[in-house]
């Protein structure tokens, strides 16, 4: 097989061009594209537990616990006890976080424009809803 038609090549280093771009975006915020992802879910959803958040970025555990970690020591999120459940723990948006917000939205947006910008508006949906499904799949 051509390294081209390897379905991990293409989607590895394309993750790569796009990660590192949207790294570029989000760095006068201090925010990575992992903590934007959680910043995402706080801003839509207010608090959430961290399995909940997990789940909707699709990231195991120890992985959301780091980033979640390095987030708080940054003032971008805050952890509480669960009022309702003194075992569980739940995770809101600082007002620091809030503050960026905007711009870290507009990055966003400035980062889908730039990735997808060779691409006709039928094949910007048919990329999104391709992405969607592998990433729903399971295997």
């Amino acid at each position: 097989m051509e390294l081209k038609d390897c379905m991990n090549f293409l989607l590895s280093a394309s993750q790569n061009k796009v990660f590192k771009y949207f790294s570029k975006l989000l760095e006068e915020y201090g925010v990575t594209p992992a903590q934007y992802g959680v910043l995402n879910c706080l801003w839509r959803e207010g608090e959430l537990s961290p399995k909940q958040i997990g789940e909707m970025v699709y990231l195991e555990a120890p992985t959301v616990s780091g980033i979640l970690d390095k987030m708080q020591k940054a003032e971008l999120i805050e952890r509480s006890v669960d009022p309702k459940n003194r075992r569980n723990v739940l995770v809101m948006a600082t007002q620091k976080s809030k503050d960026i917000r905007d711009e870290v939205e507009a990055a966003t947006i400035k980062l889908n424009n730039k990735v997808l910008q060779n691409l006709s508006d039928n094949e910007k949906v048919v990329l999104n809803k391709a992405l969607d499904t592998i990433i729903k799949s399971d295997f």
